[in-house]
């Protein structure tokens, strides 16, 4: 059995951040050598600093090997601890930069790419105008492998995605979910092509046409095969796969292609562009992903942060906004 720690006596008092970084520096490298490299320090110092953590707990945190090391049970659960202490000194020395000087700061934001263009593009010339020396690193995420991992380890202060579609899964305790609109996938092709002239398209009368189609395993490739085959059709094959807008939009204007946009993506393009139209086509079932907000719910987001949320929040379509679910605490 495992002995009772008395945190005030053996931990409160002689654990120092130092050797949580250190330990940290170690699990990540998977080797005692390389954080040693990292951190600027010898290799016996940091194998010291590993043996008092292990004392001093009773616990074997690493197992060693001839390859390096790998945390076991117990480092496993001290690491994921050590990144929220971590974390949560990084947000309080934000905030504190944030109270000094409220013009100045960053966000970090993960982003799938149809709402980048969208919603988030909006939320940012928002945010812009009432803070504009804070720096915004955004990362474009690919679906349906959406960056879980990097919000939990706090490279994301938020993530905006798809909340529906194959291999999502939000539905998970340690996350705040809003979700913001919810919008439809429509099919479009370049406004010179003989498609756009139409008023009235069946489906199958698409099916040999050059199709743009996104990567399957995503909502979009999943509802426009639901929709093919709910008319007893076969999906087209695809003469490209692609997720970006901007090749796709490029493609349209010049050649005969046809492609699935949401509808908020439409209304940019028709409004920036004007060189794609809407096909008059109605897919059924009609799909209905649904953009989310993602943050973590045990991590106390800053003031910065809270800013940019409203500002999310004030750039969703009013027309089809969701309402904030209860219990986000935001």
């Amino acid at each position: 059995m495992l002995r009772k720690i008395d945190w005030e006596s053996q931990i409160g008092r002689r654990i120092r951040l130092r050797d949580l970084h250190v330990f940290s520096a170690v699990v990540r490298c998977g080797s005692m050598a390389k954080a040693a490299r990292e951190l600027g320090v010898s290799q016996p110092a940091v194998s010291e600093v590993i043996a008092d953590l292990e004392h001093m707990l009773g616990v074997r945190l690493l197992d060693r090997g001839p390859h390096g090391v790998v945390s076991t049970m117990y480092g496993a659960a001290l690491f994921k601890r050590s990144v929220t202490v971590f974390d949560e000194l990084r947000q309080s020395i934000r905030d504190i930069e944030f109270l000094s000087d409220p013009t100045v700061g960053e966000l970090r934001i993960g982003c799938v790419e149809s709402l980048s263009a969208t919603i988030l593009a909006e939320s940012v010339l928002q945010f812009s105008r009432q803070f504009p020396r804070v720096a915004i690193n955004v990362d474009n995420l690919t679906p349906p492998a959406i960056d879980l991992p990097g919000l939990r380890e706090r490279k994301y202060d938020c993530i905006l995605c798809w909340a529906t579609g194959p291999g999502v899964d939000l539905h998970l305790d340690d996350l705040n979910i809003e979700m913001l609109f919810d919008d439809k996938m429509v099919v479009a092709a370049g406004t010179d092509s003989p498609w756009a002239r139409r008023r009235r398209i069946g489906l199958a009368e698409l099916v040999d046409e050059p199709w743009i189609l996104p990567p399957p395993r995503t909502w979009g490739h999943a509802y426009l095969e639901e929709a093919f085959r709910a008319q007893g059709l076969d999906v087209p094959k695809a003469t490209l796969v692609s997720f970006s807008i901007d090749l796709r939009t490029r493609l349209l204007a010049a050649g005969p292609y046809i492609t699935v946009f949401t509808t908020s993506v439409m209304r940019r393009l028709r409004a920036e562009l004007r060189t794609v139209a809407r096909l008059p086509i109605e897919l059924s079932p009609p799909p209905r992903p649904a953009a989310a907000l993602v943050t973590l719910k045990n991590r106390t987001l800053s003031p910065l942060v809270q800013q940019f949320v409203k500002c999310v929040r004030a750039a969703a379509p009013r027309s089809t906004s969701r309402h904030r679910p209860k219990g986000t605490g935001w």
